[in-house]
């Protein structure tokens, strides 16, 4: 009887080892830093309607829930190396943390190799996707204080217009090293850069720019998704830690709706789907694809085929706030996954303006959160390229594959300042007199040195 006690005392044994050990693997794949492709929290922490910000936080049955600050994944960590260097403890990645200036792509590109910063010589010029990391989206250069996108107590950063008295403020355009497949502008051939003053990424003129660069070290891998088919209508990305749907809303709305949609979802038994943040969204376009590639192989929406998408040329809600919105707080983040269009005429050119790509498909820029599309306000569009407003935009819904890494976020009640509508729109006309962010001259003064 005791031998029978003994072997029974044994089983349980190996059997409680083994379950320890398969917890431990299981939970051991779903640390943070097991992921190579992390995705840093955009670090916002302030809520808004389409009209004002909020002060208190909404529940889940309340209107305005479900929003980028009331989720936290990820945020942002540095460590500043005090060699000239600043780590990304998130990403992995080693950045300069002083910036270079007036380069040309082509300068931009020779001149990584050689680089000898800190005594290290594997410097590269970052993809776009390494550089949008840095993104901070509490930044708004539409204030008397204008705050960068991106932390400067561990990055360099000059405003346009203190580099230069022939540019604008708003020109602190970085490099990437991702060259779009097709072309931009009726034929120019165009590469992706992140603009942190304010707070978007655009395609530039490859051959008659020059903007900011930054160079990278470390992490190969960062920016390279791991995509794999659930075969229950998500998609699961093993590189980020994110399940999304596989299939995307099928029709468009404001966002407010978007909002709805995302927390209404019980897609494969799961309930805790949300609108992805900007960062989060912006994960999963697939910079090797355009609806104008150059290469028909190239030729469909930014996205990897493994996704099932309603319309090449659309674009989709992001849950964060933009808040260099023309009216306070009233748009939201888009990414683009058709060609970023914009009704566009070269200044004083004396042409009619054109409806054409601008910007590229996987640009991100941001929509009016609410209104009328069809209104004769935004016939022209916004901005210095016109970009065009469509305001009823597609979702497609995000979760942590492990939910323990998405925490509620920390609620800021900081009045988030910004200039009067008015003040805003007098800006947004002045720009429109401008070329795509051409060098010219401005009557702004440049922002305090921060």
């Amino acid at each position: 009887m005791g031998q029978w006690i003994h072997r029974l005392n044994s089983i349980h044994f190996y059997i409680a080892w083994a379950l320890l050990i398969t917890l431990t693997t299981i939970t051991q794949a779903q640390e943070p830093s097991n992921w190579t492709y992390p995705i840093v929290d955009t670090g916002q922490r302030h809520l808004f309607t389409d009209r004002i910000q909020l002060t208190n936080m909404p529940r889940e049955n309340q209107r305005w829930y479900g929003q980028d600050a009331q989720f936290s994944s990820n945020p942002p960590r540095y460590q500043d190396n005090h060699d000239g260097t600043t780590t990304d403890l998130v990403t992995g990645l080693m950045w300069e943390k002083a910036l270079h200036k007036n380069k040309t792509f082509k300068q931009a590109q020779q001149d990584a190799s050689n680089l000898k910063t800190s005594g290290y010589t594997d410097w590269r010029l970052p993809t776009l996707k390494e550089l949008y990391s840095l993104i901070d989206f509490n930044g708004c250069v539409h204030t008397r204080n204008p705050v960068p996108y991106i932390d400067t107590k561990y990055f360099d950063f000059k405003w346009g217009n203190q580099v230069s008295s022939r540019n604008r403020a708003i020109d602190a355009q970085f490099w990437s090293a991702t060259q779009y497949v097709g072309t931009t502008m009726n034929g120019n051939a165009t590469v992706f850069g992140v603009n942190f003053a304010d707070g978007r990424i655009k395609g530039y003129p490859r051959d008659r720019k020059r903007t900011f660069v930054r160079y990278v070290r470390g992490n190969p891998d960062y920016g390279i998704n791991h995509l794999v088919d659930n075969k229950n209508k998500t998609i699961s990305d093993t590189a980020t830690g994110l399940m999304w749907a596989k299939v995307d809303s099928k029709k468009t709305m404001n966002w407010e709706n978007a909002l709805n949609y995302a927390k209404k979802s019980k897609l494969a038994g799961h309930t805790d789907w949300r609108l992805p943040n900007a960062k989060e969204l912006q994960s999963i376009v697939d910079y090797t694809r355009a609806p104008d590639a150059k290469r028909s192989s190239q030729r469909g929406p930014a996205i990897d085929p493994i996704f099932r998408i309603t319309k090449t040329e659309s674009y989709f809600w992001t849950s964060t706030t933009h808040l260099d919105g023309v009216r306070y707080y009233d748009h939201a983040v888009y990414l683009a996954f058709g060609q970023a269009m914009g009704y566009f005429a070269p200044p004083r050119s004396n042409q009619s303006k054109k409806f054409i790509n601008v910007h590229g498909a996987g640009a991100q820029r941001s929509d009016p959160k609410s209104g009328n599309p069809n209104s004769s306000r935004y016939k022209s569009g916004h901005g210095p390229q016109g970009d065009d407003i469509r305001i009823n935009n597609y979702v497609r819904v995000v979760r942590n594959i492990n939910p323990d890494q998405v925490t509620t976020g920390k609620l800021s009640t900081d009045r988030v300042p910004v200039l009067s509508p008015q003040n805003n729109m007098k800006d947004s006309q002045s720009n429109s007199q401008r070329s795509s962010d051409n060098h010219r001259p401005h009557d702004r003064k440049p922002p305090p040195r921060r």
